[in-house]
């Protein structure tokens, strides 16, 4: 008779936890041990106090009854009728509104600091989650506390109970969240709320708030089946957050979705700002941790903003921090009602506070694990990117979970050239593509020597850091998991980061 499985048995120990995320954190109890102890870490853990752990599980498990963010019905009806009776909180605060393809959360993250540092009051609402639920509205930067999440739900659920009754079907699970977060950010209350879309702009949930700022990252290819075939159709549906006399603070676009935005900060009388002209980066140098940079605002080209440490790796998280800085900027005035800038000692402690779970964050050593949430071929290339420029790596095994419903191909091949081979996997969500059939494009994209297949996500760690440490020439390999923000999340918890 063979030996009990010690993994399978700490599973089957798990009976009053969510089955999948009891085979996470099984998996993560043998693999903690090799990562090391963790770092310090503002994601927020599962309650230790089980009643408050079963409520929240409660609110979790109502929430995804609801129809899932993947499944839209492009209108603000529901969202405008819930805040109606809730007295319309988003009107209490100013917002700062973000629309775009990538780099939407870590931007977002970086305007939360920039304001926080200079004593503003913020509120924070971000999407999808890394680990927990609660990550997605934050209070003065730090994850709203899970007693205070169940608060707020208990709060609104009568007033979303009324919305189901009288509308043609119940709010979805995204335009409960969203409910939830304007109350709490009023409720607080905020002196500045920064807002992140969940899809597209004009008829996504967060779209009922009058943002004097709105914010474009750069648009690629992504949600085509619902945004549109090119940048510049995807742009049709992100320029809606657009307000009449805002200011609009552009990343650098593809030409036909800047023509969009152009067009539609005409329609609505709004001052652009873009990158590359009205501001941008002046340089970027690769330091210990992140990179130093100097970046010019909307003040002009005689004044910049020198020796600003970002701890984030990457050319697009430089170009990130300029879009922030030129949001707060705006936000205040800087450029139109007032010249000079912000206050340099001030705005280089909010940078170098910088975080980004699962953005090119190193998160063990001995092999050097490093996770990126790139899910599209055009996050692939900024992450292939940024792996090159920030490590000196060897030899890189990939490590990758996507959804079925993403451009996996083009992902695939936009990290073929930096990776020596690559593990296939997947996720514990139903969305997950299966491995066999990723393992069945990456063939085509790496060939079969360099593909291997382990469809539990702790397996693929394991092969994955096996085969980065099995040779002392490799003693510089790393390892890059990738392919979608639930894989990362799934593999940040395996890997000890709690």
């Amino acid at each position: 008779m063979s030996e009990p499985d010690p993994f399978d048995e700490i599973v089957d120990a798990a009976t009053t936890r969510d089955p999948d995320l009891a085979v996470i954190e099984a998996g993560s109890r043998t693999l903690r041990t090799q990562a090391g102890s963790p770092q310090g870490d503002e994601v927020p853990t599962r309650p230790t106090d089980p009643e408050v752990d079963k409520a929240l599980r409660t609110v979790e498990q109502d929430l995804l009854g609801r129809w899932p963010e993947t499944k839209l019905d492009p209108s603000l009806v529901r969202m405008e009728a819930l805040l109606d009776l809730l007295g319309d909180p988003q009107r209490a605060y100013p917002s700062i509104h973000i629309t775009g393809t990538n780099g939407k959360t870590s931007t977002a993250r970086m305007i939360e600091a920039l304001l926080g540092a200079f004593e503003l009051r913020t509120g924070r609402y971000t999407s999808p989650h890394v680990q927990s639920i609660t990550e997605r509205i934050s209070l003065n930067g730090a994850p709203i506390e899970a007693e205070r999440f169940i608060e707020t739900y208990e709060d609104i659920k009568p007033y979303v109970g009324m919305t189901d009754e009288q509308q043609g079907h119940r709010l979805s699970f995204f335009e409960v969240l969203t409910g939830m977060a304007y109350a709490a950010f009023a409720d607080a209350p905020v002196d500045v709320a920064v807002v992140e879309v969940g899809m597209g702009g004009s008829w996504d949930a967060t779209n009922v708030i009058e943002a004097p700022v709105a914010v474009v990252t750069p648009i690629s290819l992504d949600h085509t089946d619902r945004l549109g075939n090119t940048p510049g159709e995807i742009a049709v549906e992100k320029s809606g957050i657009i307000k009449q006399g805002a200011t609009v603070v552009l990343a650098q676009q593809p030409v036909d979705a800047a023509q969009v935005m152009l067009k539609k900060a005409v329609e609505a009388d709004a001052t652009v700002a873009r990158a590359g002209m009205e501001f941008g980066v002046v340089s970027r140098e690769v330091a210990v941790g992140g990179q130093l940079l100097t970046l010019r605002g909307l003040a002009g080209e005689a004044n910049e903003y020198t020796e600003i440490f970002l701890p984030l790796y990457g050319a697009h998280q430089a170009q990130n921090a300029a879009v922030a800085l030129a949001a707060v900027e705006a936000f205040f005035g800087v450029g139109a009602q007032q010249s000079g800038l912000l206050d340099i000692d001030t705005v280089r402690k909010a940078f170098a506070s910088v975080t980004s779970p699962g953005r090119m964050e190193v998160v063990r050593s001995s092999p050097t694990v490093v996770l990126d949430a790139a899910h599209n071929p055009a996050g692939a290339q900024v992450t292939a990117a940024a792996v090159t420029e920030a490590f000196s790596f060897s030899r890189l095994i990939g490590v990758v979970g996507a959804s079925g419903d993403k451009d996996v191909r083009g992902l695939l091949e936009a990290f073929e050239p930096i990776l020596a081979e690559v593990v296939v996997t997947q996720n514990s969500t139903h969305r997950a593509m299966s491995a066999d059939d990723l393992a069945a494009i990456a063939v085509e994209v790496f060939g079969d020597e360099r593909v291997v297949v382990e469809p539990r996500l702790d397996d693929a760690l394991e092969a994955a850091i096996t085969l980065a440490e099995e040779e002392d020439e490799y003693a510089g390999a790393g390892v890059l998991v990738t392919g979608s923000v639930i894989t990362v999340g799934e593999a940040r918890l395996l890997l000890g980061r709690r």
